[in-house]
């Protein structure tokens, strides 16, 4: 059984993941914090979390970006896949090089 969601609905399935007994988690774009408070991380249960999971986020997301994330205590469980110049939808900066999609087809590879 794997759980996952976007955003919101990825925060409720790391909420559920062990009580259901998962296999596997799968967040994309998670919401680490509030918009505008990174000292306010929603993290204290990501810490302890037994579920083997994988978190896809955007460099530059709103919600979690990566300099705050990599400040945070997380279980060894998680991965955290780290898309270049990707905001909260995992869209990156045109700069950047890369597409969406190209951004997209690298989280469902991984």
């Amino acid at each position: 059984l794997a759980v996952g969601g976007k955003s919101m609905g990825g925060r409720m399935a790391s909420l559920l993941a062990d009580e259901l007994g998962a296999d596997a988690l799968v967040c994309l774009g998670y919401p680490f914090y509030a918009v505008g408070k990174p000292e306010k991380p929603r993290t204290e249960h990501l810490a302890g979390l037994k579920t083997s999971t994988l978190i896809v986020q955007g460099e530059r997301d709103a919600l979690g970006n990566r300099a705050a994330v990599e400040g945070y205590v997380l279980s060894p469980s998680i991965e955290v896949m780290w898309l270049v110049a990707g905001d909260h939808d995992l869209k990156p900066l045109k700069a950047s090089g890369f597409s969406h999609e190209q951004h997209l087809e690298a989280a469902a590879v991984k």
